[in-house]
């Protein structure tokens, strides 16, 4: 396994500091404010082992939930909620007939997040200023400043921002902005042991994912393409792009994801359009029927 020469300068365990710039050790990039970063998940990598689920509730303090049986095979959270910040979705595929491949799982996995949208609906939609774009191109709710009106919870596009019910404030995933300030690697990406979960520069990620769909292809993977990238499903209706986007072998909405997307913002200027032309309408009418009386 490649090491990052910097890992020699650390081969105690005991240390009676945090280490500088630790992301570089654990993902190969020094974290600095004005840059770009997110999540790059590749699902042919997941193996559903919900390392991420435990390492994001671990580092947030955030209660667990989802222990008994859903029914729904292994996936006890369901969704992601205001207590459930990353999601594994266990979806069973049927592996019989005479085209499948020797030793093929018949499962579909992902780890679902919060997309962090480069045009956020749930931004957009926030009254207060509770949600906010962080030096790291994030979107980050402050509870202190939410006052739970809950517009957030609809205008995102991918059923992500929450209502807590502990509290009454919008939750969701802050992409670890308190690890990213320490020059920390996020939790989930860090706690991924098959490298399903990648953090760092957007930039660079998006190209890392590219070379990867390709490879996939060169293999016979016919169906892995891109989600959340330029140009590609996830990125429609004026989002762009997402800051955590996926490789998927599956229609998006297998993986319970939008085919395309949209920003309710996109729909005001119709919606009020419609609403004045049908004021204006009713109008005509009732003074066409009052000039026909008198």
């Amino acid at each position: 396994m490649e090491m990052h020469p910097r890992v020699l300068d650390y081969a105690v365990s005991d240390l009676d500091r945090m280490i500088e710039d630790e992301a570089e050790l654990t993902a190969g990039i020094r974290i600095r404010p004005g840059r770009s970063y997110g999540f790059f998940t590749d699902t042919t990598l997941c193996i559903g082992c919900k390392a991420c689920e435990v390492a994001c509730k671990e580092w947030n303090n955030l209660p667990a939930d989802g222990i008994g049986l859903t029914g729904h095979s292994y996936d006890n959270t369901t969704a992601l909620s205001a207590d459930s910040w990353r999601h594994v979705t266990f979806i069973e595929t049927s592996v019989r007939g005479d085209t499948t491949q020797p030793f093929q799982s018949g499962w579909l996995m992902m780890s679902d997040v919060c997309k962090h949208c480069h045009n956020a609906p749930c931004l957009e939609a926030c009254p207060t200023g509770a949600l906010f774009r962080t030096e790291f191109d994030t979107v980050v709710v402050q509870q202190d400043i939410c006052n739970g009106c809950g517009y957030c919870v609809p205008a995102c596009p991918f059923g992500v921002v929450d209502i807590s019910l502990l509290d009454g404030k919008a939750h969701k995933c802050t992409l670890c902005y308190d690890r990213l300030k320490g020059g920390l690697e996020p939790a989930c990406a860090k706690a991924c042991p098959t490298e399903s979960i990648q953090f760092g520069e957007l930039d660079e990620l998006q190209a890392r994912a590219r070379q990867r769909e390709a490879e996939l292809h060169r293999r016979g993977v016919s169906s892995a393409y891109l989600y959340g990238t330029p140009g590609k499903p996830g990125a429609t209706g004026g989002l762009e792009y997402l800051n955590a986007f996926f490789l998927l072998t599956a229609p998006p909405e297998t993986y319970n994801l939008p085919r395309a997307p949209t920003r309710p913002a996109n729909r005001v200027a119709p919606s009020l359009t419609a609403g004045l032309a049908t004021m204006l309408g009713l109008a005509a009418v009732a003074f066409a029927l009052f000039t026909r009386r008198m």
